[in-house]
């Protein structure tokens, strides 16, 4: 039983592959086609997945989609509706920027779409699924037999927020929110107001930490905290139920947090403030809900999904401050991962079928072997050397040692939005310069931005205030204060850091890196950040290659292949390879 997901015109393009139950590959399309959040229909991912992966169309029983096209339209009249003539503006594309799922019949250009790739002849039924229902199915890859599920999000085609129980195979929907009433939008608006686009969330929650109280009595005006554990967006003072992301607060918003920043601008105190303000209030919002939740169902165990379980601070107060006795957040809780979703949600509540995996690690997405890798060097113009694995592990470690950034690819992809050491950057968390220098000389981004400490499993408790594991990179605990000083670079400004655990059979040869540089060092923690600089985390080794010569990193690690070669002409042909994408 072999299922197809598919999601196009909504970001976060691309497809999956169930293979009877079980993940057999996610791929996003902006991985291939280098545009971040991508909404178009996933040419190149189709591509792979009918030929590197080596399937045809007839291997296929059903093609899914994550949102179902008549809640939606509902979702969308009603709304229309019922606030007219305002509501008017939610007509006009801006106002629903990220998605074009309102005015677009999604199924009718998959099978278009697809019929391209493989012809119309043969194309198996194509399913809808609810936007929320695909994010809740992620529970079917859990390690949970039953659980209470969260989804939180911007929208989707009925709701954002809403609550499931899943037992065994089986999944119900409890309750279902307003459809403004979406902590999601409230952030990603909000987010716009401090002068950062669309999908840079997750700046703000950084920035966050850098403010202080002054504005949180204000933001809490608007979200009204309900005593069912429920909550409701203040409309006094926030209009996207009308203008959706097209100016979507009221005047008495602006009077009281003042004029939006421009991008560019300079960051100033206020910025921190109410940032600090915001990510307060959301978190207080996700506790109310989970309170509520943990008082009204029976199971200990918790579930988050949606674009809002990103948030890991929240999470990880989530995990700390309720007496859920397991949380847990899967690597694709945003919409990266509701195309997988769907098909789990067929697999399992649709066709019956029982649960046949728990995800232990991330790394379904594609791979590239070792003739790759060396064409990919020798196209470039670089030298390097293959090493075997003790060696190549030894030297990595010892340049980390020595405070050297490492670009680390390896196996298959990560699937989601982490770096969870397949695609990573790596560096040494004993120096808070190294987090000045990647940010100034690799990333390029804000001064506060910070980096995920990563730590062998078995040494989690002595270095953070935090006893869950975390091999996805969801929760951000704090730092014990006596090893603020032995790790500082992987502290963030509020003591905090977004850890990933990692234990040696999820990912060996990451795990045997890390070993190896606690050997040297004594310390079990490294920094990791994407393998990226302002663009998708690469996919094939000549974008990893591209990048690591348009930036200032000092190693370059393919799978057993090791270079320090930074030659200019070298340097010269990515720059201006990289500057030329899409001229041609």
């Amino acid at each position: 039983m072999n299922i197809l997901g598919i999601v196009t015109k909504t970001h976060d393009a691309g497809a999956a592959v169930l293979q009877d139950g079980r993940l057999a590959v996610v791929i996003e399309e902006e991985r291939l086609n280098r545009e971040k959040h991508t909404k178009s229909f996933p040419d190149l991912a189709i591509g792979e997945i009918f030929g590197r992966q080596g399937f045809d169309i007839q291997d296929f029983d059903a093609i899914t989609i994550p949102w179902n096209m008549q809640l939606l339209r509902r979702s969308f009249a009603k709304a229309v509706a019922s606030n007219f003539p305002q509501s008017m503006n939610l007509l006009r594309p801006a106002a629903h920027k990220t998605q074009d799922t309102a005015v677009v019949n999604i199924p009718m250009r998959v099978w278009l779409q697809l019929g391209k790739h493989v012809g119309y002849k043969n194309l198996p039924k194509i399913h809808q699924v609810a936007h929320h229902d695909a994010h809740a199915a992620i529970y079917n890859l859990s390690p949970f037999e039953e659980a209470t599920i969260l989804v939180m999000d911007g929208y989707g085609d009925q709701t954002a927020t809403s609550v499931y129980v899943g037992e065994g195979n089986r999944l119900n929907q409890q309750w279902v929110k307003n459809f403004f009433d979406s902590l999601g939008m409230l952030y990603t608006c909000f987010s716009e107001h401090l002068g950062f686009p669309t999908f840079q969330e997750g700046t703000v929650m950084a920035l966050a930490a850098c403010g202080g109280p002054k504005y949180v009595e204000d933001v809490r005006q608007l979200v009204t905290l309900l005593p069912d554990g429920q909550f409701a967006i203040n409309r006094d003072h926030i209009k996207y139920h009308t203008h959706g992301f097209i100016d979507p607060f009221q005047s008495s918003f602006h009077k009281m947090f003042g004029p939006p920043r421009k991008p560019g601008d300079e960051i100033t105190e206020r910025q921190c403030d109410l940032a600090h303000a915001l990510q307060r209030v959301t978190e207080e919002t996700i506790l109310h809900v989970v309170r509520e939740l943990s008082k009204r169902y029976p199971s200990r165990n918790l579930i988050l999904s949606g674009g809002v379980a990103l948030n890991c601070v929240a999470n990880a107060r989530v995990a700390e401050e309720t007496d859920y006795e397991n949380v847990w957040v899967p690597p694709v809780a945003s919409d990266s991962g509701v195309v997988l979703g769907s098909t789990l949600w067929h697999y399992h509540q649709t066709l019956g079928h029982p649960r046949e995996q728990v995800l232990t690690h991330a790394y379904y997405g594609l791979s590239y072997d070792d003739h790759e890798i060396v064409a990919a060097l020798e196209r470039a113009g670089l030298t390097f050397e293959r090493l075997d694995d003790a060696a190549l592990f030894q030297r990595t470690a010892h340049d980390l040692s020595e405070q050297k950034i490492v670009g680390w690819f390896q196996g298959a992809a990560e699937i989601g939005p982490r770096a969870l050491g397949n695609r990573s950057i790596l560096s040494d968390a004993r120096s808070n310069k190294m987090k000045d220098l990647i940010n100034a000389r690799v990333k390029h981004r804000e001064a506060f931005r910070p980096f995920a400490p990563v730590i062998l499993i078995e040494r989690l408790e002595e270095y953070f205030d935090f006893s869950t594991p975390d091999p996805f990179m969801t929760m951000a605990p704090s730092i014990r204060p006596e090893k603020l000083n032995v790790i500082p670079a992987a502290a963030h400004v509020d003591g905090t850091g977004r850890i990933q655990t990692i234990q040696r059979d999820a990912n060996p040869r990451y795990y045997d890196v890390i070993a190896a540089y606690e050997k040297i060092t004594g310390v079990p923690v490294i920094l990791n950040t994407s393998f990226n600089r302002q663009e998708p985390v690469v996919n094939t080794p000549s974008d990893a290659i591209s990048c690591f010569l348009r930036t200032d990193m000092d190693v370059l690690v393919l799978g057993n292949y090791y270079s320090r070669d930074r030659n200019p002409e070298a340097i010269a042909k990515a720059i201006t390879a990289f500057e030329n994408r899409g001229t041609a």
